[in-house]
C-alpha cells in the first residue's frame, strides 16, 4: 500500500522558496557574469556577487512573514503580504546602502544588479504568496 502524501507545511513551503530564489539569483549572476565583466572589467563581478546576493537576502527575509503567520484567515494574509513587501524593501535598500556606503564594491555595477536582482525576484516572491494563500484555503 502507498502512504498518504504528508501534508504541505509552513517550513517547507518556505524551504521551497527559498530553493526557487537562490536558483533565480543565481541564474541572474550567470546570465550577466559575461556582459558585466565586458562592460565593467573585474571590478564588476563583485559587485554582480554583491547585488544578486542582496537580493536575495531581501526576497528571503520578505517571505518570512508569510511563513510566520499563525492565523490564516483572509486579513491576515493580506496584513502578512503587505508586511513581506515592507520588509523586502525595508531589507534591500539597508542592504543596498551598506553595500554602497562600504565602497567595497563598484557602485554603478552594484546598484544595477540589486535592481536587476529585486526585480527577478518579484515573481517568485508573488508566486510563494499566492501558493501560501491557496495552500491555507
Amino acid at each position: 500500500m502507498t502512504e498518504p502524501a504528508k501534508p504541505v507545511t509552513a517550513a517547507t513551503n518556505y524551504l521551497r522558496f527559498l530553493a526557487w530564489a537562490a536558483g533565480i539569483a543565481v541564474a541572474a549572476g550567470a546570465i550577466g557574469w559575461w556582459p558585466t565583466r565586458r562592460l565593467a572589467g573585474d571590478d564588476g563581478i563583485p559587485a554582480l556577487i554583491a547585488g544578486c546576493l542582496i537580493g536575495f537576502l531581501s526576497s528571503a527575509l520578505g517571505g518570512l512573514p508569510i511563513a510566520l503567520i499563525r492565523d490564516r484567515s483572509p486579513a491576515s494574509r493580506m496584513v502578512a503580504s503587505m508586511g513581506a513587501m515592507g520588509v523586502r524593501l525595508l531589507a534591500v535598500a539597508v542592504l543596498g546602502a551598506v553595500a554602497v556606503l562600504s565602497g567595497w564594491f563598484a557602485r554603478v555595477p552594484l546598484l544595477l544588479w540589486i535592481a536587476v536582482s529585486y526585480a527577478a525576484l518579484l515573481g517568485v516572491d508573488a508566486w510563494y504568496a499566492l501558493r501560501s494563500a491557496r495552500d491555507a484555503g
